[in-house]
């Protein structure tokens, strides 16, 4: 063998380095990028999920049934009473016609 031909077969091909120039390389990448934003979303979720339950569990709302308007009403009522904003005949009053 002489020096031109050992020289033509050390010479890499006309690629991109030890990928080539098959479509193994866009590939590659086309996967590298998904996995990429696959972690990203999966992480932003987590965080979000973790922020929401703090933020339900700091507010009363973990584990709680939603409550009536008639419920929230007679909250009120008890409160502006304990408060002595209206009188026992007006509570009692009030209190009745919510049911």
């Amino acid at each position: 063998m002489n020096t031109v031909h050992a020289l033509a077969l050390a010479r890499p091909g006309g690629g991109w380095g030890h990928m080539g120039s098959s479509g193994a390389s866009a590939s590659m990448w086309m996967w590298g990028s998904v996995m990429m934003l696959f972690w990203t979303v999966l992480v932003i979720t987590a965080a979000w999920l973790v922020l929401r339950a703090a933020s339900g569990s700091r507010s009363g709302r973990s584990g709680e049934p939603p409550r009536s308007g008639v419920d929230r009403a007679r909250d009120i009522l008890a409160e502006r009473y304990a408060r002595g904003e209206i009188t026992t005949e007006e509570y009692h009053e009030r209190q009745s016609m919510l049911g």
